[in-house]
């Protein structure tokens, strides 16, 4: 779950790694069971052509069950939100992989944002702010998000700096 240890520079650690947080597949966690109930409640009605119905059916259910059930789990698998001692980095992607790296020097400001949902789930949105184009970063569906963003700050704002001091971001 963790950045390869490969990709990390010397002298770099990781303080924290997560997954977005199961929230994500409380939905297709229900079309998976919505899926397979009516399939199997079509599969067993009488019908003059069985064989045929019951190919359409399980054919249809499987598109289904691929596209709002699997699909969702493999992104929610292959998401990560890694913080080192000198950077925050995100990587994503099923089929083709993307991550954004922002260091720790360049982050100006991390809150976080807490719908009912999430409140009652223990997740929420991580917000980065930093010195780029962009202006901000918002990590979704982090869990523990208060946790993590005391920890991010305490690593920005009272954490070693030296090593940030000295990264000039590239």
């Amino acid at each position: 779950m963790a950045i390869n240890p490969k990709l990390l520079n010397e002298g770099e650690h990781v303080v924290w790694s997560t997954r977005t947080h199961a929230k994500a597949l409380l939905f297709p966690a229900l079309v998976l069971i919505v899926a397979a109930g009516v399939g199997g409640y079509l599969s067993s009605l009488p019908d003059s052509h069985r064989k045929i119905w019951l190919t359409l059916i399980w054919v249809v259910a499987g598109v289904v069950i691929a596209v709002y059930s699997l699909w969702p789990f493999l992104r929610w698998f292959t998401t990560t939100y890694t913080v080192t001692n000198r950077r925050l980095t995100t990587h994503s992607g099923v089929i083709s992989r993307t991550g954004h790296d922002i260091p720790l020097a360049r982050i100006s400001d991390v809150s976080y944002e807490k719908g009912l949902l999430d409140r009652l789930l223990g997740c929420g949105t991580l917000v980065v702010s930093d010195a780029s184009e962009q202006g901000r970063v918002a990590l979704h569906d982090v869990p523990r998000v208060e946790k993590l963003q005391l920890q991010l700050s305490d690593l920005l704002f009272h954490g070693d700096r030296q090593d940030a001091q000295h990264d000039d971001g590239t």
